[in-house]
């Protein structure tokens, strides 16, 4: 082949230096680094153990999985998303964009003093429903000042009203499980709301059966909660269903702990829930 202007020398027909450019990358897969984020799914290269992230620390991750068995594993090569190889690593720290927001969605407030406690109160009515409301609403409820008590039972919701003895500037707001037409909590509700203290308590509810229903199924892996027959208990049935140990109360503990721990705000929980716990919010916190 004759030279030209842009080729002095003509064509090099043994092609170009073999050592020019990274010659020791050539042919080499390149593994994509991937940050350990919370919730994202992962599977062991090595034994097929599969689970969403749960916990990272500096050189180890734990996994989490759909049984709700935990695994700990060192950071690094030897695992798969979506069935291609990955290099996991410490994820890295996010600068907050604008205004930092409370688990509940409201705007967190930095370095606010402490509030003396208003004389009302909002109940529920057991300590999972407690232990909820606090991790999402805690924020917000601390900044207002507001009590979440809770009554082991609605049941014992009438004589809980004539002891606190609610009146003007000392409200009650009740939450309350399974609220539907025609059920006892329906009864019970109807009857406070016509009782002698009736013009300072707002009782409200959700439709759930328990709580625990009011969490996202999706924040679990599910698509729907399952649906649990009459005369099994709905705790054990529901524990049963996922494949966890529910033999025991510390079973039933342990499984809700697990739940809890899924949720991180407000947009995990059914808007039948978030709803009803605003509403007291504002009630208890409104002075009349």
């Amino acid at each position: 082949m004759p030279a030209t202007p842009h080729d002095p020398i003509g064509h090099d027909r043994y092609g170009g230096d073999v050592l020019a450019g990274d010659w020791r990358a050539r042919g080499r897969r390149t593994i994509p680094v991937i940050e350990a984020e919370r919730d994202l799914v992962v599977e062991l290269a090595s034994s097929g153990f599969c689970g969403a992230v749960v916990a990272v620390e500096k050189q180890t991750v734990t996994l989490e999985d759909r049984f709700g068995a935990r695994r700990m594993f060192p950071l690094g090569h030897g695992f798969l998303v979506e069935g291609s190889l990955v290099e996991l690593v410490m994820p890295k720290p996010k600068a907050p964009a604008g205004r930092l927001r409370t688990a509940s969605g409201s705007f967190a407030v930095a370095s606010a003093p402490a509030k003396v406690a208003l004389p009302s109160r909002i109940f529920v009515e057991g300590r999972h429903d407690a232990e909820l409301v606090e991790k999402v609403w805690g924020a917000d409820l601390r900044i207002e000042g507001v009590v979440v008590e809770y009554l082991e039972g609605v049941d014992v919701l009438a004589d809980v009203l004539d002891e606190f003895r609610p009146g003007p500037g000392r409200r009650v707001g009740v939450l309350v499980d399974h609220l539907v037409p025609g059920s006892k909590e329906q009864r019970i509700a109807d009857a406070a709301r016509r009782g002698p203290h009736g013009a300072h308590v707002l009782v409200v509810g959700h439709p759930y059966i328990d709580i625990w229903q009011s969490v996202k199924p999706a924040r679990l892996g599910r698509d729907a909660w399952p649906e649990i027959p009459r005369g099994i208990e709905w705790k054990h049935g529901i524990c049963e269903a996922f494949g966890w140990p529910h033999e025991e109360q510390a079973d039933i503990a342990r499984a809700w702990q697990r739940i809890l721990g899924r949720v991180r705000g407000y947009g995990d929980l059914e808007p039948a829930l978030l709803g009803r716990v605003e509403e007291l919010i504002d009630f208890v916190t409104t002075a009349r």
